[in-house]
């Protein structure tokens, strides 16, 4: 496997799309409102939009350059729409009609001739044929003008150096003035006909097509709404991504609202930019063969959720999260929230059902928040209520619990988990057939610091088969390179709800901020090594961090296994009388004057094993050539024993833990790679023999507490204090291949007593 971060002209491969291609518009608007924007054909788009107040304004937008596509697959920058004509069908319903006072304006944002920055505000209407809200616009950029009434108020656009088009969209009752509407106002706009031709109308865009891998992907209607699905869609197939699509529906811009701008399920939960965006999501994953798991969780935009909904500490402050602006969480107590939730969940799985895919239903990390000062959040007024009227105070879960406190969070597991069936169950109502998932956050749920936690926030209610797939993230511990606890955390999860490897999903992810970029390799290595785990399916988190930061995932060898080497032994008996050549790379350099000048190309020996002398009879030569065969020659790698240097102690000595120094611990990591030192030469142990390795810190050997991962790398399960010597023994093959794709083996040979070449080189293993 391989990853890499790609940046904007890295790419190989280009195609061609015309300017203002439908499936690169975007939306954007201030919140409270929200809108929406899909491809209606190759030549047409639809915007859909609610408001809430008087000043509400969306903008449908077209920019010159490409923000939102991953580097290897967005079009090319061009700000020169000099020469260029644009022309569409306008209909709309809902908005204010183009020949209004403040109708439909198209701004555009650039430079003038001078290089000054400037935005020109064209009317619509000037340039239409037809009715308020049905007419064909014709715009031609070198004879455009802003200004309402022409010619008089004339402002000739300059179109030479133009950053984006604005097309702004506002309710009939815009008054400019922050008020509320009496009523949510919902409206749409379509293009269709959408036709561009002159000087520059074809743009080149990046075509690049990664080879399906196994990884999944994530999503989240939060940071993709203002995208169209297909522009989403594209950046997924291009990148390799095939199977399941884990699309987070969010907490902020799904639902329908009321004019105190609070949450609502009557007249049904979704808002319309929300339901068209969906719909048209789900009919395209669906042509393009992909599954969609919709998840949701228990979190809604703080401003917009019902106060007596939110989940609280024992002083009344509401939960709430880091989010700028914050969400908070929904009580499992209350009736009214979990009834919400319910209504979105069957109305979700509706869209799902209704595209023709099969419903699969994720409830994403439910749990009871904790504060960041560690005060857990279980006493709103219906929690109070549920659990005995007068619950015991937790205002920090790492300190010590009395019995009534643990039977506390026992009883708020049991309301947990009693929540999440009921919604399980309003799905599976509607769906008996769906497929029902949990995703569970380790970290905070299995929190060493606080290990009563988990009563609460991991209940036995959870345990298989209460769900179809237990999904499991852990970001903080990927991101910190602790790999340790992701082990800790997977095995403590199995042991206490049940369920079996193959009905699990791992999530890598995510990395928060551009300048975090290097935090793919901890990524990309989690996700591996979920997968050498054998969980179903493995999900990067989540695509608008792979767009930004240029992430890709691909796959080396083009086997369906993670790497051409299968872990065998050659057969050791034709191995034991090999000859053995240690070789390094040296450039020297002589002068005029005959003095050397030597430079070492490599840290390490290559090693070259000739077995051939091992070939004795027909019986060896028919397993040398049965092995050869199935290694595919020179194709794929296998483990030999040297027989000469197989062991920490000395060459071939027995393995004390003793043996060799791994390196001291800082506090911090959980990681030491096995080494054999030779002098000052150091010598990567990537292949240790089962069972063979012995470890000690500080002398002191240590028989449990850590694991072995692939590539000889130790993992303690906590980090190891800083000064400790930690040292192993063990005894190790080395990883090899044939060094050619030739086998000249003749019985001849060996009959006269002499030996056959059978040549074997190392391979150098990439290291952890």
């Amino acid at each position: 496997m391989g990853w890499w971060l790609a940046k904007k002209g890295d790419g190989q491969s280009s195609g061609w799309i015309r300017r203002f291609d439908p499936r690169f518009w975007t939306v954007n608007f201030p919140r409270p409102m929200n809108a929406s924007v899909v491809t209606t054909g190759a030549d047409g788009l639809r915007a859909d939009a609610v408001f809430y107040r008087a000043d509400d304004l969306a903008g449908l937008i077209w920019e010159a350059e490409d923000h939102w596509d991953h580097p290897l697959l967005g079009y090319e920058t061009a700000r020169d729409f000099r020469g260029l004509r644009l022309g569409f069908r306008w209909r709309s319903g809902g908005l204010m009609p183009l020949d209004a006072i403040n109708g439909p304006t198209l701004t555009i944002e650039g430079r003038d001739k001078s290089g000054n920055p400037r935005a020109w505000y064209v009317r619509l209407w000037n340039y239409a044929d037809g009715t308020p809200e049905d007419a064909a616009i014709a715009l031609d950029f070198d004879a455009m003008e802003g200004g309402f009434d022409l010619p008089e108020e004339a402002d000739p656009v300059w179109p030479g150096d133009v950053d984006r088009l604005f097309i702004s969209l506002i309710p009939p009752d815009y008054t400019g003035e922050d008020t509320p509407l009496t009523a949510p106002a919902e409206a749409w706009v379509e293009l269709s006909g959408i036709v561009c031709d002159g000087v520059g109308t074809m743009l080149p865009i990046g075509d690049v097509l990664v080879p399906p891998h196994g990884m999944r992907i994530a999503t989240g209607y939060d940071d993709l709404y203002n995208v169209t699905p297909a522009r989403m869609l594209r950046n997924i197939l291009h990148l390799g991504y095939r199977g399941a699509i884990n699309h987070y529906v969010g907490m902020s811009h799904y639902y329908r609202m009321g004019v105190d701008l609070r949450a609502i399920a009557e007249g049904g939960a979704l808002n319309a930019p929300c339901l068209s965006w969906h719909r048209d999501f789900v009919a395209r994953a669906k042509a393009l063969g992909q599954d969609i798991i919709l998840s949701l969780s228990y979190e809604l935009l703080d401003e917009n959720c019902p106060e007596a909904w939110k989940q609280r500490a024992s002083d009344g402050t509401a939960a709430l999260t880091g989010w700028d602006p914050p969400s908070t969480l929904l009580s499992p107590a209350n009736a009214q929230a979990m009834a919400y939730l319910q209504t979105v969940a069957r109305a979700f799985a509706g869209i799902a059902a209704e595209g023709g895919i099969k419903v699969r239903f994720q409830i994403g990390e439910p749990w009871w928040w904790i504060m960041p000062d560690r005060r857990i959040c279980l006493y709103d007024d219906a929690s109070r209520s549920a659990l005995s009227g007068n619950p015991p105070v937790i205002d920090d879960v790492r300190a010590a619990m009395s019995a009534a406190q643990t039977a506390l969070l026992d009883q708020a597991g049991a309301l947990l988990a009693a929540s999440t069936a009921a919604l399980r169950d309003a799905v599976l109502a509607d769906h008996p057939g769906a497929e029902t998932l949990i995703l569970v956050y380790l970290p905070t749920v299995l929190d060493q610091a606080s290990p009563e936690v988990k009563r609460a926030n991991v209940p036995a209610g959870w345990a298989s088969p209460a769900f179809d797939v237990l999904q499991l993230e852990d970001y903080d511990w990927t991101t910190a390179d602790d790999a340790g606890a992701t082990a800790r955390g997977a095995a403590a999860m199995q042991a206490r709800l049940g369920y079996p490897v193959e009905r699990q999903h791992y999530f890598a992810g995510f990395v928060l901020r551009g300048e975090q970029r290097a935090q793919w390799r901890q990524i990309d290595g989690a996700a591996e090594a979920a997968r050498r785990r054998g969980v179903a399916d493995t999900f990067l988190w989540a695509l608008p961090q792979v767009i930004r930061d240029g992430f890709v995932h691909f796959e080396t060898g083009g086997e369906a296994d993670v790497q051409a080497f299968d872990d065998i032994l050659f057969p050791l008996a034709l191995g034991l009388e090999a000859s053995v050549a240690p070789a390094f790379s040296t450039a020297v350099v002589t002068t005029a004057a005959g003095v050397e000048q030597r430079n070492a190309d490599w840290a390490d020996a290559r090693m070259r094993f000739d077995v051939g002398s091992g070939v004795r009879s027909e019986a060896d030569m028919q397993t040398l050539i049965a092995f050869f065969r199935a290694r595919r020659g020179a194709a794929r790698g296998f483990r030999f024993r040297d027989a000469y240097d197989d062991s920490s102690a000395g060459m071939t000595g027995a393995p004390t833990p003793l043996d060799q120094p791994l390196g001291a611990g800082d506090g911090v990591a959980t990681g030491f790679p096995l080494r054999k030192l030779y002098g000052e030469q150091e010598r990567r142990i990537t292949r240790p023999v089962t069972g063979s390795v012995r470890v000690a810190v500080d002398g002191s050997e240590r028989l449990t507490g850590w694991m072995l991962e692939a590539g000889g790398m130790v993992r303690f399960e906590v980090p190891v204090a800083a000064g400790a010597v930690v040292t192993a023994g063990f005894r190790f093959d080395v990883p090899v291949r044939f060094a050619e794709d030739r086998l000249d083996v003749q019985g001849e040979t060996f009959r006269a007593g002499g030996a056959p070449s059978v040549p074997l080189i190392e391979i150098r293993e990439a290291l952890a």
